[in-house]
């Protein structure tokens, strides 16, 4: 007999061993990959956004699915306490653009690694296998089966992920042994996540990354979503930090109900733009078109939204109508591209949907079906958008759970 179980060893798990151990309880955690913190060591392009430097107020705005339910976590153990915690464990950080944070040596596995340690320090117990039931009796949580073995504890912590980057052995598994207990999990998708597009103009952009643009994304004709920063362009749509971000806002796919606008010059008002645009004819009356517009927008766009703006690339700046050169400054305002599904789930950073937060207790993240069973991280249905927010939920979430168990 163990005090602590914990099933996963990411983020959330491990977090949650340290902290239960630091508590002086013996934790026997199971992670099926042999490796520590796989996911964990290929977030954000394998430095790790650890966590966003702000206040809790600013993390509840950046999660758009049950952002209520993390309220007690976070007051309990914030952005602030997790930097705090890395430095300690000697993992110096430093914050970046959007007060994303980072290990100062841009390295994932610094994170990972100096979590492993600190359990190995307090005597975590690591199997490598796969958990394939949970042991009930009464409505009460007793213990694990692995294959054809028991492992009985007073506490069992389900935090081995979602269903994204399946490959580093994020399989869904915790929302099988939830449901195999009576709980409910709501529908899985991808989130932040890049977006398909039938628009073909986008393989023909590919690679051409966008800056300090604003995207707008509609549901039929309301905006849902509008943020300014970078995305890419890509061989099937769209993708870059600002269309993750909007694919957390999409609910159901289907035939031309999502598209995004993009404005390609938000710092100029559809008067200033229109002002630049004469500017610039002015100094090409000559010129055909498509040379004429060069300084305006980069070389890749330039083919496209000649042709969405129905002006011969041939004709003469001298011959372009105010009709035509205001239907050109509409389009860099508002640039279309029609949304028509998700990439797959295994190419998502998170997963949306999870086992429901009605059926868990906010504060100490017990079950309110069975006693003594925990959950944190992913497995729950709790996502956020990209800048470190998704980490802070995992470490948030384990924490409270480690605190009570």
């Amino acid at each position: 007999m163990t005090d602590v179980i914990i099933i996963g060893g990411g983020a959330a798990g491990c977090f949650a061993a340290v902290h239960a151990s630091r508590y002086g309880k013996s934790v026997l955690l199971f992670e099926k990959n042999e490796k520590l913190g796989r996911k964990l060591r290929i977030t954000g392009k394998g430095r790790c956004n650890v966590t966003n430097n702000s206040d809790i107020q600013e993390h509840m705005k950046n999660i758009p699915v049950n952002q209520r339910f993390m309220y007690s976590a976070f007051s309990a153990f914030d952005a602030y306490n997790t930097m705090d915690f890395f430095e300690e464990i000697g993992v110096p950080l430093k914050t970046e653009r959007g007060n994303r944070v980072f290990p100062v040596s841009d390295k994932a596995d610094d994170i990972a690694d100096a979590l492993a340690h600190e359990m190995k320090k307090n005597g975590v117990r690591v199997i490598n296998r796969r958990v394939t039931k949970l042991i009930t009796e009464n409505n009460v949580c007793k213990g694990v089966r692995v294959g054809g073995e028991e492992y009985y504890a007073k506490s069992v912590l389900i935090a081995c992920g979602g269903k994204s980057y399946c490959n580093t052995g994020s399989t869904g598994d915790g929302y099988s042994l939830a449901e195999s207990v009576g709980h409910t999990v709501t529908e899985i998708k991808p989130s932040l996540v890049p977006l398909v597009s039938p628009d073909k103009y986008c393989a023909e952009m590919m690679g051409l990354s966008l800056r300090n643009v604003t995207l707008n994304l509609y549901d039929r004709e309301k905006v849902i979503y509008s943020e300014l920063g970078e995305m890419l362009f890509t061989h099937f749509g769209v993708s870059g930090p600002l269309v993750l971000s909007a694919s957390s806002h999409i609910g159901e796919m289907s035939q031309n109900r999502y598209k995004i606008l993009i404005d390609l010059k938000p710092a100029l008002s559809h008067e200033q733009l229109d002002t630049r645009i004469q500017r610039d004819f002015a100094e090409n009356l000559n010129r055909d078109f498509a040379n004429g517009i060069r300084k305006l927008l980069p070389v890749k766009l330039v083919p496209i939204i000649i042709k969405l703006s129905g002006i011969s690339p041939e004709q003469k700046v001298n011959g372009i109508t105010k009709e035509q050169r205001h239907k050109f400054g509409e389009l860099i305002k508002a640039f279309p591209v029609r949304i028509s599904g998700f990439r797959p789930i295994d190419e998502a950073i998170v997963t949306s949907g999870g086992i429901s937060v009605k059926e868990i207790n906010p504060k100490t993240m017990e079950s309110k079906i069975i006693d003594g069973l925990f959950f944190a991280g992913e497995v729950i249905d709790v996502d956020a958008y990209t800048g470190g927010f998704n980490l802070q939920i995992a470490f948030s979430t384990a924490y409270s759970a480690a605190l009570y168990m």
